[in-house]
């Protein structure tokens, strides 16, 4: 199956969500318990002088692992085939279960892709929280009042394309409501598994917006992206692959804005990276670093963001909000958390060292968290006034 079209596998139940939450327990906890538990006990019997392993305790105890985790199993596979019957809710049905996928995707979104793809998500546009095949019929019935400049909304990770209703009912809209009500740009929000590598979601979306583009109800003119943290990345990589589409999408980008995007990577992954390295250092710590590197490599890749030789479109304008938790990116508090996830010289790209990734770029600065950059007063009138 491709990124380019809507998902045509069968919608993920609850259930099937619960199934995957047992197999986590056993891998992860139950794992690391009983990897704890033997560390431990091979400890003990060195220090007192007894190598041999072979006691009754140690026997009982494999047992009762073995137990745990057959019983979890079973309830796993039992799960899993009431979810392939039908049973239980879906998680497209409204938006707690596609914020619980959305967020297993970025959690897991790599092992989903390999061994419960039901579960994982396809890269796709997506309108009133529902799959949008990228084919002319589909197209035309989604966005009837379709115009030739399209702004294109892309989420961060473990996100979906409902994180831009974010604190929408205080705000009176969302971004892509007040550009749609403008009448010359149309949205198009898109959701992708955030657990996949940042490359493999380029390609994807590089890919998708070929075929946006072929089947758009209208001659596309103009296009602009929109991408929040990881997202930025994503759109960033998307603009460096070449296709071999009739029409060059990338030749219709004229603006790029990235929101709290962790250009030079982010303090908080290489710290857990960090921790899982010093937790390895010893058998009995060993099995909790283990759940630390279990994380998705779409986690992992932002330890550094995307490598410094991935080119810029040279004809698009670059656009950098970066939010920070004090009125100045200054201020002590600022320069240590930033927006609570990303740095602000992360943000625009600006490291300490070295040259500026984006030295002709606009730069917004806010106060605010991480998650307030998807639903902004500043931010919105900003958007507004570059995509005028």
């Amino acid at each position: 199956m491709t990124a380019r079209t809507a998902s045509t596998r069968r919608a993920p139940g609850v259930l099937g969500a619960a199934a995957l939450a047992a197999d986590v327990v056993d891998e992860l906890v139950v794992g690391t318990v009983r990897d704890v538990h033997g560390a431990v006990a091979r400890r003990v019997r060195r220090l007192a002088g007894r190598p041999a392993p072979h006691d009754r305790p140690g026997r009982v105890a494999a047992g009762v692992y073995t137990g745990v985790g057959a019983g979890l199993d079973g309830t796993s596979r039992l799960l899993r085939a009431a979810d392939r019957r039908g049973l239980g809710a879906r998680l497209e049905s409204g938006p707690r279960g596609r914020f619980l996928r959305a967020a297993a995707n970025g959690l897991l979104g790599d092992r989903l892709a390999e061994r419960h793809p039901d579960l994982a998500i396809d890269m796709s546009v997506r309108r009133d929280g529902r799959d949008v095949r990228c084919n002319a019929r589909d197209l035309a019935a989604a966005y009837p009042d379709a115009t030739g400049e399209i702004v294109v909304f892309l989420h961060g990770l473990a996100e979906s394309d409902d994180a831009w209703r974010h604190r929408a009912v205080e705000t009176g809209g969302t971004y892509p409501d007040r550009l749609e009500a403008e009448g010359r740009w149309t949205p198009v929000l898109l959701r992708a598994n955030t657990g996949l590598p940042i490359a493999d979601n380029g390609i994807a979306l590089a890919g998708l917006l070929d075929d946006l583009v072929e089947h758009w109800p209208v001659p596309v003119r103009r296009i602009a992206l929109v991408g929040h943290s990881l997202g930025g990345l994503v759109m960033r990589a998307a603009c460096a692959v070449v296709t071999d589409a009739p029409t060059q999408w990338n030749l219709l980008v004229t603006d790029v804005v990235t929101l709290g995007t962790p250009h030079l990577g982010a303090p908080l992954e290489r710290t857990v990276h960090a921790g899982a390295r010093v937790l390895g250092l010893l058998p009995e710590s060993a099995p909790f670093g283990r759940i630390l590197e279990y994380r998705s490599v779409g986690i992992l890749d932002l330890r550094g963001g995307l490598a410094p030789d991935v080119q810029h479109l040279p004809h698009a304008r670059y656009r950098l909000v970066a939010a920070t938790l004090a009125s100045s990116y200054r201020h002590p508090v600022s320069e240590l958390l930033g927006d609570l996830l990303v740095r602000y010289p992360s943000a625009v790209g600006r490291p300490r060292r070295g040259r500026a990734l984006f030295p002709d770029a606009d730069v917004l600065h806010v106060r605010g968290g991480h998650f307030d950059l998807l639903n902004h007063p500043e931010v919105d009138a900003a958007l507004r006034d570059w995509l005028s």
